[in-house]
């Protein structure tokens, strides 16, 4: 069993050194000069300097292009695409501070996760923002998956990786919880954006695509935090990646591919330019190795990126010609990848 951290602990005699992801015995004092974790404070400054706001960006066209330019099948999906994101940023606001953050005996890293949290409530608000004013029937949107099908399946199975953690904590499903996150960060959110950017590839709901790229932004610090928790609980504890939690790994993993393949076909339904099912599946599969390799493990897949125009979109500079205009946009934010890290 695995308890809750003290919130205050003046008794205790924790070095820097003896600090731990978790199983540690924390002072209760967050003290930003002294962190055994360097990469969770690059991971705050990067945070802190991509502080944005949805009410930045301008999503008064996308209404013209939903009403008038999309077509049946467009709609269709940007409709289900939103239903799936708000979900996801739901579970994760509520998971973070309840069932991750209290376990978790790092000070630096229950900051960063604090500050997570904040980010998946702004995205959460910055769905708010397009969903009232750009579609038609907010209601539905939110309650999706009452109604759906397919969305409750993926749904229940990530919610149900995230309620086991929610009895009994042990080592291992405190691990397991850190992969689950890894999933939903570098797999299911991916797909999502990915289906907004092709609208904004034929030109239509370029303020939305906008809006995705500042959320996408955010997931990758997001993804780089569980990746580095998992990695630095790996070096600490390599006792807990036994042959059964690594084979359980590699099953979450495979379902999760599963359900988000059968997700993409569903919303695209061969009718999106530039999507079919198979490129759908490579997609899939190249992300899911993808995050593998990061966190120490063989690909399944050995998949290929079949859809590398999507990275452009995604990419913030410092200053450069916004890709949705010919003017040029001066970006204040910060910006990231994977080669940062």
């Amino acid at each position: 069993m695995v308890d809750r951290k003290r919130i205050y602990n003046p008794e205790s005699n924790e070095t820097l050194n003896n600090r731990r992801v978790f199983g540690g015995n924390p002072h209760g004092i967050l003290n930003f000069t002294k962190a055994k974790y360097q990469w969770a404070l690059k991971l705050w400054d990067i945070m802190e300097a991509n502080t944005w706001f949805p009410k930045e960006v301008d999503t008064t066209d996308d209404v013209r292009d939903y009403n008038f330019n999309l077509t049946p099948a467009e709609k269709r999906m940007y409709d289900l695409v939103w239903s799936q994101l708000i979900s996801m940023d739901s579970f994760q606001t509520n998971n973070l501070a309840d069932n991750i953050n209290p376990y978790i005996t790092a000070p630096e890293i229950n900051a960063i996760l604090a500050r997570q949290a904040y980010e998946e409530a702004n995205h959460s608000k910055s769905y708010a923002v397009m969903v009232e004013a750009i579609c038609e029937n907010t209601d539905m949107i939110y309650e999706m998956e009452k109604h759906d099908p397919i969305l409750k399946k993926k749904n229940d199975y990530i919610s149900s990786l995230y309620e086991e953690l929610a009895g009994n904590v042990t080592e291992s499903k405190l691990l397991l919880a850190m992969v689950a996150n890894q999933i939903l960060e570098g797999v299911y959110f991916y797909s999502g954006f990915t289906a907004i950017y092709a609208l904004a590839r034929a030109g239509k709901m370029l303020g939305s695509a906008q809006m995705v790229r500042f959320i996408q932004r955010d997931e990758i610090t997001h993804l780089l935090l569980f990746q580095n928790m998992i990695n630095s609980v790996r070096k600490e504890r390599p006792d807990l990646f036994t042959p059964e939690v690594v084979a359980k790994i590699y099953e979450m993993f495979e379902k999760a591919g599963e359900l988000e393949i059968e997700w993409g076909k569903y919303i695209t339904q061969n009718q999106i330019m530039g999507f079919t099912d198979d490129i759908i599946t490579e997609y899939i599969h190249y992300l899911i190795d993808q995050r593998l390799n990061a966190i120490g493990l063989n690909r399944i897949y050995n998949a290929k990126h079949p859809i590398k125009w999507v990275d452009d979109f995604a990419k913030f500079n410092d200053q450069k010609s916004n890709f949705f205009e010919s003017k040029v946009t001066n970006y204040s934010k910060g910006s990231l990848s994977f080669d940062d890290f």
